[in-house]
């Protein structure tokens, strides 16, 4: 694998740049993940997956928001993640784990298409509903049917970790100009010192709930792994969906299944978009 390879490859149009630790000869800061990711300047992305040793899984994971700041753990990401591996063929095994700042996940590649994953299960592990855990600065041990002051109205917010902070929302309506406006101030809003992903829900059936997403550091996102397992997490939680469901948004869908004690596994398809080589020209420009 030549110096500073990538590939960029889309899971239901959340879009990531994968690059290997191992291959790069020069600092990923953030200023230099700010400009790979831009669109105008770089390659363009909804983040960079980064591929780093382990001692504790068979791979090891970093994941960066195209701010540059650092996430703990990311569904879409983590299924693309888990093609690169296979389709590179760091593994011709189809089960093996992956390390994330947000923990431990095993993942299966359950359909190949000429040698290429295509259909990819991850075990995104156990949704956590302690107020501190997530972390938010409510008083009461769980974060769910909270009052939160945005905009000068309260709205109730629902809030869970799935290695990584989440807010639901539930809605009888959608709409992507709603969460544009109110997705910063929650992600952003004080009672949430690490910020928080943010998801508008609507249930339209016990198996079938459609979800508009603002991801924290990434702003509006056509499809969320971590977010699609959190909304299912919550609802289930307060008993308005069964254990199997499909996750809708707006770029595709997402199959999750949950136990009893809110372990979650999640099913979808990635596509790889390109690969190549980071020119000696954006090099240059990297922390410009």
């Amino acid at each position: 694998m030549e110096n500073n390879h990538f590939v960029k490859t889309h899971a239901l149009g959340n879009e990531y740049i994968v690059l290997n630790q191992d291959t790069l000869i020069f600092d990923l800061t953030e200023k230099a993940i700010q400009r790979i990711c831009n669109i105008n300047f770089g390659i363009g992305s909804d983040g960079i997956l980064l591929k780093v040793p382990s001692v504790k899984a068979d791979f090891g994971l970093r994941i960066f928001n195209p701010d540059g700041s650092e996430a703990e753990k990311s569904g879409n990401g983590l299924r693309i993640f888990c093609k690169y591996i296979y389709d590179y063929h760091f593994t011709f095994e189809k089960t093996f784990s992956v390390e994330t700042a947000g923990g431990l996940v095993t993942a299966e590649i359950v359909e190949t298409v000429n040698g290429k994953a295509r259909l990819i299960t991850v075990d995104m592990g156990q949704a956590l509903f302690e107020s501190a855990k997530i972390p938010t600065k409510f008083t009461d041990e769980e974060a769910i049917s909270q009052q939160l002051l945005i905009d000068g109205q309260e709205i109730e917010v629902n809030c869970v970790s799935m290695g990584n902070p989440h807010c639901v929302v539930l809605k009888d309506t959608l709409d992507i100009a709603e969460i544009k406006k109110y997705g910063p101030m929650i992600e952003n809003h004080p009672m949430f010192p690490n910020r928080i992903n943010v998801q508008f829900a609507k249930v339209l059936a016990r198996d079938e709930v459609e979800i508009l997403i603002w991801e924290r550091g990434a702003g509006f996102t056509l499809a969320s792994g971590s977010s699609s397992c959190a909304v299912a997490s919550v609802l289930f939680k307060k008993g308005l969906v069964d254990d199997k469901l499909t996750i809708h948004m707006q770029g595709g869908d997402l199959a999750i299944e949950i136990s009893p004690d809110y372990h979650l596994k999640m099913q979808g398809e990635t596509r790889q978009i390109a690969e190549g080589v980071l020119s000696e020209e954006l090099l240059e420009d990297l922390n410009n």
